[in-house]
């Protein structure tokens, strides 16, 4: 799966582009704003695109009014064809936000509903409608919106019209835009029924279309098998990422990698592929969250070196700053043009050494030397064996592990480590030692 082997880019295109929240109908181009930043993803390394929501909707995006047609705010279905086309010639892969779950109030079907009540064709495309109650917009019957927003309103997975009608318009999306894969909103609130038809479906269509679920907490192989998801955004590390470098205490996350992907036999998700990331729009940016500042090359090392696929969100390869209690505008912005920095550049170094090294893709994990302030893990694959290594403190670091070679060269700066009797960590810092 090409998946596998890639180093994610996210783009919340909405906030990206400066579009208005509230649809305003308004037609703009802005869409082919993304062509612009190609060159700053090929700089980084990126191979491949997730785009938060493109459709119209009445919003922010995951409140879908129509599933076939590119959000008026950003432009026309050929512009977006055109961005399309223009990534995969530079050899970036694109994965859309199917969002699956629920739609918005201006859906069509929706909004017969409200106007024809019992006598609508779509009144069973919606779970539980009740003319006896009443929404918070007084409609004069009530219906399950997602987690109590009512501005989201839950689609009837069970019902095969609606399973028909969303495999149409995936099926447009591939056949007008060439996509590659879908990131599926809230996956752990749809039907798993609707998730495996959803598999055989797309790779009816493309072999190797890829499948990544949004899943917050619980058991990820639940939906991440062969028969539904390939990907789940692995959020147990998140959390355990920045909370370990700010607490100083590295066994938090080598606990979650032992928990996920170590050697014992009740490892959950061993040899799978989860979305790794330090923040997303839903989350505070890395930069604001993590305590010293310092850290931010080192998170970004340790999760690329980590098992699962990397993924960076636009702007933090720079560095920007935002809080989530500042709001959605703060986390999805409009950035005038890219950055580049000695953040970005570390970053590049990254890309390349994950995408060409079949450890990092593909190999087992493995911890040899633990603190709370530096950790050392193996990277094995029957090709490979990477060891990274990073010291989270700012003094030095005498570390004495088993090397299982007498040197080895390190693929972020082309030093060779001579390992007789240990090595030394410098202070903030971090290295990926190819010893094989």
């Amino acid at each position: 799966m090409w998946a596998y082997e890639s180093v994610f880019y996210q783009i919340y295109p909405l906030g990206f582009c400066g579009a208005p929240f509230e649809n305003d109908g308004v037609l703009e181009h802005r869409i082919l704003k993304v062509r612009d930043w190609i060159p700053q993803m090929k700089r980084l390394g990126i191979n491949a695109l997730y785009l938060s929501p493109v459709f119209e909707s009445d919003t922010h995006g995951y409140n879908t009014r129509d599933y076939e047609r590119i959000d008026t705010r950003l432009g026309t279905n050929e512009d977006f064809k055109e961005v399309c086309a223009l990534l995969h010639e530079n050899g970036i892969r694109v994965v859309l936000d199917g969002v699956f779950n629920h739609v918005g109030r201006g859906f069509g079907p929706f909004q017969d509903v409200l106007r024809n009540r019992e006598s609508s064709p779509y009144l069973n495309w919606f779970y539980r409608i009740d003319f006896g109650g009443n929404s918070n917009y007084n409609d004069g019957l009530w219906y399950e919106g997602w987690e109590g927003n009512y501005d989201l309103v839950k689609l009837n997975l069970h019902n095969e019209d609606v399973i028909q009608y969303l495999f149409r318009c995936i099926k447009g999306w591939i056949e007008e835009f060439d996509i590659d894969g879908l990131r599926l909103d809230v996956a752990y609130s749809l039907e798993e029924n609707f998730v495996q038809r959803l598999r055989e479906f797309t790779q009816g269509m493309k072999d190797d279309f890829y499948l990544l679920g949004e899943m917050l907490h619980g058991d990820y192989n639940r939906l991440v098998n062969d028969r539904m998801l390939h990907s789940a955004t692995n959020y147990e590390c998140y959390k355990g990422l920045y909370s370990s470098f700010n607490t100083m205490n590295m066994f938090e996350i080598n606990h979650s990698l032992l928990r996920q992907f170590g050697p014992e036999n009740w490892t959950l998700y061993k040899g799978k592929h989860m979305l790794s990331f330090v923040d997303n729009h839903d989350v505070t940016r890395v930069a604001s969250i993590l305590n010293n500042e310092r850290h931010i090359p080192l998170i970004y090392a340790l999760m690329f070196g980590m098992p699962g696929i990397p993924c960076i969100y636009y702007g933090s390869e720079w560095g920007a700053r935002a809080r989530k209690e500042e709001g959605d505008p703060a986390l999805r912005p409009c950035f005038a043009e890219p950055e580049w920095n000695e953040l970005s550049e570390w970053l590049g170094r990254l890309c390349e050494v994950k995408k060409n090294s079949s450890a990092l893709n593909y190999g087992d994990f493995r911890s040899v030397l633990l603190t709370n302030k530096q950790c050392i893990f193996e990277r094995r694959s029957q090709s490979e064996r990477l060891l990274v290594a990073v010291n989270a403190h700012e003094e030095e670091f005498a570390a004495h592990f088993d090397a299982g070679c007498a040197h080895a060269v390190d693929l972020l700066t082309g030093v060779t480590q001579d390992f007789a009797g240990g090595c030394v960590l410098p202070g903030y810092s971090a290295f990926y030692w190819k010893t094989e």
